[in-house]
């Protein structure tokens, strides 16, 4: 019955299994918080299912405990706690403090004699005691009254046991399975055991004997001679090992179950714990779980005057309540999609105290998208660029975008993993939103366009609140020109990518698709003739031991789950064996198979016979656009089957694809940021920046570069801007690390105040906690206070290369905004369709040739005045593949 169940919790072998199941997180003070977040997650799982009336959480001690005094090796050669762990043993308590959830801890005993003890206590009240743990020594505690939960894989897993389970398992007794530890030890514990006595020969040992004593009293029964005489030996180490091993189930503790009862958590305080924390997804958990009351936050819609239209004589007598240039708040149902063509239910609008609600049907649907082109409205939303994609779609083109409740969010946390209005909601105004209303698929709301419109007017009421609360954070933050110059303005940019698209030849890829196939066939006979025998390639645990046991090759590295066969491993062995190359061939001519042919062929739009791809605003922390469903900007170029694969995508009739791309526009950025004499002369005058450097680096003349001089220096201005190592470079090169070091030590030298520059933003960031573009974009990066020296380093590389490769982010984005800008004012044909990192693609029509090259070329290299001159490559074709 739940009103006896008590749940006690082993508290530090939870937070041990959550901090090594989770990556590392941290907060913007640089605290790490995986073990807590983790630990968190557990405990709101275990709430859940179990629903204790009475909970605890145990804790061992620092102090030594009875079993040290006995046995001096107890725990020796056991890991010291990490550092990045045990700063976090006072956020768990002081999150169970939140919680309302009693802690028990007590010198000189173990977290699992606590918890023994009151589970004996439990029992003899006829409470029903579960114990949560990843530690298999508390299997002893089960009975028909005891449930033990057993942690296993990351933080989501739990194997249960009571007396029946666990004798089912083990075939024998939980008491027996002190005996069982007594012969066979515990490595975790350095509990001894009796050498060369497993777990499998302890189980029979047990089993035929019933415990140790008994055991030790009846060694002349034992066949084996051998096994007979470790027993004998070891007889007295088994049994120090049984006591060892036992939970004392009599600790002297006062034991109040009536202060183990769970009650509600103090949420104020744990709201403002996780704040701290950065725990949203949990924050939102929180507020959605909370009965509603009076204290729930509301948005005022009482006054609001709700008009749903559906036919004409609606539609007409509405009309005048919206003006030209009016501010709207607005929320489209629609599936949005971009394989087919888009299905829209309604739109919602917002103006002040009218709210309006068009059901969209052929009746009226000409007429909303004239009326909604002849207000020109000034559009306020969240997440705006899919209500611009379907406002495109409908044929509605005249609209100014005023405020993006998720982009605003995405500035001021550029390291959030979410930004769903539900839970801004939940966080700025205390207002749980009904959860469907965070999904606008049209499958939801066909034919229920009543539901449609109460849910738009809370959409559409809550995100005008919240505008409020962001538009004062940008101002705070110093964002709003970031935001209003460019984030905002790109929303209808990538809105308009999107619905303008990349036109595709189905059949070049389809004929791609079948060369791919035959060649594939052809490298998977020769891997197996090389191999001398058949196997699944793609399998690392049948190639595994092909590579490393039948080919006995070098630099074997065995995984839990068999040998790896990664990237690395595959480039060390390539001069080792005629196999490996061909396996690297194999896995880049897949790839291109199955991600890019089988992928995109389902993505091809039937009627527009284009790929409308995904462009994101709010995915990277350092600001660069990324790309999805599919993503274009990762089509391969390096190897010439992935350049033919860009050959499917190609102009429309009478037009050309137009490529400008910026001329290492990183290291101009650096060359502005850090001030650097040689790099901007070099740039100035035109000089290759990548032979300057090498002449340098290497102490020739200019003139005297080799082509390997040049192509190593490239590799070290790239890998200068990336904060690369010397191993790093070394790997890159295939050269010594000693070497390595040499080249970067020689460019710092030459140039040294690009050294001082990367020396400063680590300061910078490691003062502020952040580093900033130039145009203010900020990056918290709290790995660069942390203890552990590979995650501080990594830090130090974000606070180099951020402040360069967000710029330069920053840059393309004006860009993109300045020539979209250019081709709507001069009312051309041509359209940018496709944006990958740093370069533009447009879709020219072959009468706008000359304007657009001019256009790009102005565009692109006034995007921003640094102190070298931005340079643009432009190129022109019939398909992507003869941009480059």
């Amino acid at each position: 019955m739940k009103d006896k169940r008590i749940v006690v919790i082993d508290g530090n072998s939870l937070i041990n299994r959550a901090f090594y199941a989770l990556p590392p997180l941290m907060n913007k003070e640089g605290l790490y918080t995986n073990a807590v977040y983790g630990f968190a997650n557990m405990l709101n799982k275990i709430v859940e299912e179990y629903t204790p009336k009475y909970l605890a959480v145990a804790f061992d001690k620092k102090a030594p405990t009875f079993r040290h005094k006995e046995f001096a090796d107890y725990k020796a050669g056991r890991k010291k706690m990490p550092l990045e762990l045990a700063q976090q043993m006072p956020l768990l308590k002081e999150l169970l403090e939140y919680m309302n959830i009693s802690i028990i801890e007590l010198d000189g005993f173990e977290a699992d004699d606590l918890i023994g003890t009151i589970v004996k206590k439990a029992e003899e009240v006829n409470m029903e005691p579960v114990v949560i743990t990843g530690d298999k020594d508390a299997l002893q505690l089960a009975s028909d009254k005891t449930q033990i939960i057993i942690t296993r894989k990351g933080i989501s897993e739990f194997e249960a046991y009571d007396q029946n389970a666990f004798e089912e398992k083990y075939g024998i007794t939980p008491e027996q399975f002190i005996d069982l530890k007594g012969l066979m030890g515990d490595q975790s514990d350095n509990i001894p055991g009796v050498p060369g006595i497993g777990e499998k020969t302890g189980l029979k040992l047990i089993q035929a004997f019933g415990s140790v004593n008994n055991l030790i009293e009846n060694l002349d029964q034992i066949k084996s001679i051998k096994q007979r005489e470790k027993l004998e030996e070891n007889a007295q180490l088994a049994v120090m090992s049984r006591r060892l091993a036992e939970i004392n189930v009599n600790v002297p503790v006062d034991i109040s179950f009536e202060e183990y009862t769970f009650n509600r958590p103090d949420t104020e305080k744990l709201i403002t714990f996780y704040n701290k924390l950065e725990f949203y997804s949990l924050i939102s958990k929180i507020k959605k779980s909370q009965p509603e009351s009076e204290e729930s936050g509301t948005v005022n819609i009482d006054d609001i005057k709700t008009h749903m239209v559906n036919n004409k004589e609606e539609l007409h007598a509405i009309k005048e309540m919206l003006q030209p240039n009016d501010e709207v708040i607005i929320k489209i149902f629609s599936d949005a999609s971009h394989m087919r063509a888009s299905s829209v239910s309604g739109i919602s609008l917002l103006i002040q105290d009218t709210y309006i609600y068009f059901q969209l049907n052929e009746v009226i649907l000409d007429e909303v998208v004239t009326l909604l082109n002849d207000c020109h409205l000034k559009i306020t939303g969240h997440d705006l660029k899919k209500e611009v994609f379907v406002l495109l779609h409908l044929g509605v083109e005249n609209f100014d975008i005023s405020f993006d409740t998720a982009i605003a969010q995405y500035l001021i946390q550029p390291e959030r993993r979410n930004y769903n209005l539900n839970d801004l909601a939940l966080e700025y105004l205390n207002i749980k939103m009904d959860e469907t209303t965070e999904n606008s698929q049209l499958e939801f709301f066909s034919d229920i366009n009543k539901e449609n419109c109460t849910l738009g007017l809370q959409w559409c009421s809550v995100t005008a609140e919240i505008s409020n609360v962001l538009k004062e954070k940008l101002k705070s933050e110093a964002l709003t020109e970031l935001y209003y110059n460019i984030e905002l303005p790109l929303v209808e940019v990538l809105a308009q990518m999107e619905f303008s698209g990349f036109t595709v030849d189905k059949e070049t890829l389809i004929v791609t698709g079948e060369k791919l196939k035959a060649d594939i066939e052809i490298i998977s006979g020769k891997i197996y003739d090389l191999a001398g025998e058949n196997f699944n390639i793609n399998s690392p645990k049948q190639l595994g031991p092909i590579l490393f046991e039948k080919l006995d090759l070098p630099f074997a590295k065995k995984t839990k789950t068999g040998y790896s066969t990664s990237v690395d491993v595959l480039e060390k062995l390539k001069d080792k064996h005629d196999i490996i190359p061909q396996i690297m061939e194999y896995r880049t001519l897949n790839k291109l198979k199955t991600t890019y042919i089988d992928g995109l062929l389902p993505l091809i739009n039937p009627h527009t016979h284009k790929i409308h791809a995904h462009f994101n605003q709010t995915v990277t922390t350092t600001g660069r656009i990324s790309c999805t469903e599919p993503n274009l900007q990762n089509i391969p170029i390096k190897q010439e089957a992935g350049r033919l694969l860009r050959k499917a995508f190609i102009a429309e009739d009478d037009y050309v694809l137009m490529g400008a791309d910026y001329s290492q526009i990183e290291l101009r950025v650096l060359a502005h940021l850090s001030n650097d004499p040689t790099l901007i002369e070099a740039f100035m005058t035109d000089q290759d920046i990548h032979t300057i450097t090498a002449s340098k680096v290497f102490d020739v003349d200019p003139s005297e570069v080799t082509s390997l001089q040049r192509s190593n220096a490239k590799a070290v201005n790239f890998g200068v801007i990336y904060g690369m190592s010397d191993y790093g470079l070394s790997e890159n090169l295939h050269i010594t690390r000693k070497e390595a070091a040499q080249y970067i030590d020689e460019y710092f030298k030459k140039y040294s105040t690009v050294k001082d520059f990367m020396d400063k933003m680590i300061e910078m960031c490691k003062e502020k906690g952040y580093v900033t573009t130039i145009m203010n974009r900020k990056r918290y990066v709290p790995e660069i206070t942390s203890r552990n020296y590979n995650i501080r380093s990594f830090g130090e590389r974000l606070a180099m290369n951020t402040p360069i490769q967000g710029s330069a982010a920053d840059l393309i984005k004006i860009a993109m905004i300045d020539v979209y800008n250019a081709l709507k004012e001069k009312k051309v044909r041509s359209k940018l369709i496709l944006q990958v990192h740093d370069e533009l693609i447009l879709n020219v029509h072959k009468d706008e040739i000359d304007m657009i090259k001019d256009i790009l070329v102005e565009k692109m290299e006034k995007a921003y005045t640094l102190s070298v001159p931005l340079k643009v490559d432009l190129n022109i074709g019939s398909n992507w593949y003869e941009l480059k």
